[in-house]
């Protein structure tokens, strides 16, 4: 189910007044489902009202923009097209739109197509309101991800970045991070899993896909991803800390005592280096069964 998001939500995350909210709902720039009283708005809203609040601080009035909007509306014979789906340009005093799948813009007030160039050899002011790059994104679902309560909103903005940004290993490494914060697991391996077709050789996309399917319970595929791991970033003692549990749980004590001695030759005094010796002194009391030898040589 996709996230939906109250108007206090929206406010807060937009920093835009519950007042003026109503005011652009009644103008039908964003149409919010109305349940239990309340107002709830998804994803594609409130990159609508991002929209909205960016040209009326260019001193564009919200009835222009609704006018602009119904005039596109009428000439592509599509009724409620999503604010979100439009680019907008400011030239001068004219409004233009670059519909969905249009590479030029269009002015609807003069019903015409425009020519993008020809307002900068007038020496006219063109500003263009685009949509966020995968960039911008990311960088504010970083921000959102500082404050817990604002994970679901960071989550759809990395998918938001990863859809215009399909190669970008660090937003779905990042993606992942957030689902999983969130105990969604499942949405989080088939982060990690996409990071890694991506990016075979990233040694952290690989060592979180395989904390996740230990987690799931799936530890011969774990072994093999920290394996990896442990291969492409040698001195990563969190790599070898997490293949030494795998071991463990997969009931190879030989391989895991291997691993507590790797974390802690890389981090002595890490934050598991207690857990790593105390789970190492229990392995010593334990009689581990000899090696099988290789058969000799005649």
């Amino acid at each position: 189910m996709l996230q939906q998001y109250t108007r206090r939500e929206v406010g807060r995350i937009l920093g835009v007044e519950p007042s003026r909210l109503r005011y652009w709902e009644r103008l039908k720039l964003v149409r919010p489902r109305a349940r239990w009283g309340e107002r709830f708005y998804s994803f594609g809203d409130l990159v609508a009202l991002r929209t909205v609040k960016r040209l009326t601080e260019s001193c564009i009035p919200a009835r222009r923009v609704r006018r602009v909007v119904r005039l596109i509306e009428e000439q592509l014979g599509e009724a409620n097209l999503p604010l979100e789906k439009i680019r907008f340009v400011e030239q001068g005093r004219d409004l233009l739109v670059i519909p969905p799948g249009a590479e030029r813009p269009f002015s609807p007030l003069r019903q015409q197509w425009a020519f993008p160039f020809d307002a900068n050899k007038r020496g006219d002011n063109v500003r263009a309101m685009a949509c966020p790059t995968a960039a911008e994104l990311f960088q504010t679902a970083l921000e959102f991800e500082l404050q817990p309560d604002l994970l679901p909103l960071a989550v759809d903005y990395y998918r938001q970045a990863v859809s215009i940004a399909p190669d970008w290993v660090e937003a779905y490494i990042n993606l992942g991070v957030a689902l999983h914060q969130l105990g969604r697991i499942e949405e989080a391996r088939a982060a990690f899993d996409a990071a890694v077709r991506h990016d075979p050789y990233n040694g952290i996309s690989r060592y979180d896909l395989g904390c996740v399917l230990e987690e799931l319970g799936d530890t011969d595929r774990a072994i093999e991803q920290l394996q990896i791991a442990a291969r492409l970033m040698p001195g990563h003692a969190d790599a070898r800390f997490n293949l030494a549990l795998a071991y463990e749980k997969r009931g190879e004590p030989r391989r895991a005592r291997q691993q507590w001695r790797q974390y802690l030759r890389h981090a002595p005094n890490g934050p598991w280096a207690s857990q790593a010796r105390a789970r190492l002194a229990n392995l010593a009391r334990r009689k581990l069964p000899a090696p099988i030898p290789f058969p000799a040589k005649n």
